[in-house]
């Protein structure tokens, strides 16, 4: 029903700046938070940043005052502008959306693929 597609990812050097994108297609109306979780090898996923559609954010202490979530209805895309990377930023990042079903009113979750984020020392 929903489809996302990260982008963005890569190998940078700690300090270095990075911006993901997520794009939502198909059944798009109705998705109102849309999020980044990320999860590092040996750890269990967790947020790191999520946006309502009238642009309400909550972040992870971890990122605070570093990575800004920002979204553009209009293209159905979130983004994710990291700054100041850290070794311990390393994680495949993954976009969340959550869909309001018509009727009903039940939501779903919709999850991408994931990209790569690699921060060196």
């Amino acid at each position: 029903q929903v489809q996302l597609v990260e982008s963005g990812g890569g190998l940078v050097q700690a300090g270095g700046s990075l911006k993901l994108s997520c794009a939502a297609s198909g059944r798009i109306l109705r998705i109102n938070v849309m999020g980044w979780y990320r999860q590092a090898p040996g750890k269990q996923r967790e947020l790191v940043a999520a946006i309502t559609s009238g642009g309400s954010t909550n972040y992870a202490d971890s990122v605070k005052g570093r990575f800004t979530i920002s979204r553009d209805n209009a293209k159905s895309t979130v983004y994710l502008q990291m700054n100041s990377l850290k070794v311990e930023d390393t994680a495949v990042y993954y976009c969340k959306a959550v869909k309001r079903a018509l009727g009903s009113g039940d939501e779903t979750d919709y999850w991408g693929q994931g990209t790569q984020v690699t921060v060196s020392s």
